[in-house]
């Protein structure tokens, strides 16, 4: 298998997060309050920013998804 560039992942990604975090219907300041975050720190997320495992588990949480659903996409 071969897995894109840290840049192309991380932009798809935020991508993903955006996506979810739209269908569930939450804005990026209701995202932060729900994995107690920042609005700005969502922003930079779905800006491409890398976040740290426990910051992916905050953002999985709050959008009750599991962890594999912010990481694979197309």
């Amino acid at each position: 298998m071969k897995y894109p560039d840290t840049e192309e992942f991380l932009r798809g990604l935020g991508k993903q997060i955006r996506v979810i975090r739209k269908k569930k219907g939450f804005s990026q300041r209701e995202l932060g309050l729900r994995a107690e975050l920042e609005k700005s720190e969502i922003q930079r997320l779905e800006r491409g920013t890398n976040p740290t495992f426990k910051t992916m588990l905050k953002i999985a949480n709050a959008l009750d998804v599991d962890l594999s659903e912010l990481v694979v996409f197309s």
